[in-house]
């Protein structure tokens, strides 16, 4: 099983369909979950946190729904982690965003504006230029391109922590792995062929 939390944030019935199929297309028997029950999430195969809109809303909602002591139980559990959009974001130690918020801390580092000329947000294609091997980006092409949406960048303290990195005026963190945990910037259900390939296999790592 693989579960979505659930903290009512945003619409997360796109990232739902497209696990959805690529569990269908890999011929996968895994089932997915939308649920904030602790219970559900800390049986699973593996786990998503998906994350749109502002950082601050996203980890209060989180703090909220009771979650926030959950992932850190995902984590010391090893159960596979995927950060998805703020979502990966909310893996680092803070964010700038509208003020500072204090992010989950299971990643050092912090969450930073593109600043002027830059237009923000960055909508649409950029590429993931790759940093060192991974399971999670087996089958991935160098330099692919995936779809993005945000006006704020992670800057990790680890360079180690780096899969992918994207240019846009700089060159930002786009994929991170540590351990147990993975987090893409990007949006992999809005990403075609590319996203749908990592979603494959972020449900192959829950299967080792």
């Amino acid at each position: 099983m693989i579960v979505i939390l659930d903290y009512k944030i945003g619409n997360v019935r796109s990232v739902q369909k497209a696990l959805e199929r690529a569990i269908h297309e890999a011929g996968s028997e895994q089932q997915v979950r939308l649920t904030a029950d602790a219970d559900l999430i800390l049986a699973a195969d593996g786990v998503i946190l998906p994350g749109v809109g502002a950082f601050g809303a996203c980890i209060s909602n989180l703090t909220t729904a009771g979650l926030q002591p959950v992932v850190y139980e995902i984590v010391k559990a090893e159960i596979p982690l995927l950060g998805i959009c703020v979502g990966m974001q909310m893996l680092f130690e803070g964010s700038e965003e509208m003020g500072s918020w204090q992010g989950l801390g299971l990643l050092p580092g912090y969450v930073r504006r593109f600043h002027p000329p830059l237009r923000v947000p960055q909508i649409g294609w950029n590429q993931l230029h790759q940093q060192r091997p991974d399971p999670l980006l087996a089958g991935i092409p160098d330099h692919a391109y995936a779809y993005f949406v945000h006006s704020f960048y992670c800057d990790p303290a680890n360079p180690a922590d780096i899969l992918t990195t994207t240019d846009y005026g700089i060159e930002y963190a786009s994929t991170v792995q540590r351990g147990n945990l993975w987090g893409v910037q990007f949006h992999p259900e809005k990403s075609q062929k590319v996203g749908i390939r990592i979603l494959q296999n972020f449900i192959n790592l829950t299967q080792q």
